[in-house]
């Protein structure tokens, strides 16, 4: 869906245009009142909500008008915080950004229209708008699947993840009321399961975010490296404190195998360093991206 996002991006323009003529050419939306906008549905397969604000009050006059049913939850509902979002032009029409519908729980975009006192407002969907205009090629089948492959794999991590604190901290606590003599190692080997546990949430977050809930619509390289940055960050820590055990528990039982806890610790510190370079690299391009758009 990401990709849905992106493509409607780069060409924002050329649809906006393609919205704005059709749209125009129909003449008055307020004759498509009467029959309850169901014209306005054949011509746009793309269009899944229409419903109408009186401009002054800011109050939804009307019930939510969608494809196949009529809902009166909307109606008589304060409007004012999409009223002061919009922006219109010389048309009396403005376009929103892509957004999630709180009403159809789907990718939209909303085109608003000044007709007198009233505003009418034609909520768009994203991914049927671009496959009519023939800038994507959607397979609805193989969509859901992935979708719902996403969801169970997001989940199951979710689900592995507390499995891995609940099992941690059970086995932690089993050891401490049993009769063998506490060592250091398994006071850090919970941390080390509870820093893993956090690295797998929030790769599992990330999953569930970009490509089923779409917390964040930015597909680009900052998104990617924050939750790759978060991630590294999280197994380094991991690493670091079992590091550390192994450290104590050579100096202790073994000194002669010290080298290993220098090798462990050398790899350490390659994988900070590697991550350092690209943090920086990848910060550098982010700025030079942002400087080109800006000019």
């Amino acid at each position: 869906m990401k990709e849905f996002f992106e493509t409607y991006t780069q060409h924002q323009e050329d649809i906006e245009y393609f919205l704005q003529e059709s749209l125009k050419n129909i003449g008055n939306l307020s004759v498509h009142k009467k029959n309850d906008f169901k014209q306005l549905y054949k011509i746009f397969p793309s269009l899944e909500l229409v419903y109408i604000i009186n401009k002054d009050t800011k109050i939804q006059t009307s019930n939510n008008f969608y494809r196949y049913k009529t809902d009166e939850n909307g109606k008589n509902k304060d409007r004012s915080h999409l009223i002061s979002k919009l922006h219109f032009k010389e048309s009396n029409m403005a376009f929103s950004k892509p957004y999630i519908s709180s009403a159809t729980r789907s990718t939209c975009v909303t085109v608003t229209i000044k007709e007198g006192d009233e505003i009418f407002f034609l909520d768009f969907q994203i991914d049927v708008l671009l496959q009519k205009l023939n800038l994507i090629e959607l397979n609805k089948p193989f969509h859901s699947l992935t979708k719902g492959f996403y969801i169970l794999a997001g989940f199951s991590m979710m689900l592995l993840a507390l499995a891995t604190i609940i099992f941690s901290l059970y086995d932690f606590v089993i050891y401490i009321f049993s009769k063998h003599d506490i060592v250091l190692e398994m006071i850090f080997k919970p941390i080390i399961a509870l820093t893993l546990s956090i690295a797998i949430f929030d790769l599992a977050k990330t999953i569930l975010e970009q490509e089923v809930f779409f917390k964040s619509y930015s597909k680009n390289s900052r998104v990617e490296t924050k939750l790759l940055t978060k991630f590294l960050t999280t197994i380094i820590i991991a690493l670091s404190i079992e590091a550390l055990i192994v450290v104590f528990k050579i100096a202790i039982n073994d000194y002669d195998q010290m080298i290993n806890a220098f090798y462990l610790i050398a790899g350490i510190a390659l994988i900070l360093i590697s991550l350092t370079v690209f943090i920086y690299f990848s910060s550098k391009k982010y700025k030079q991206t942002t400087d080109s758009q800006t000019v």
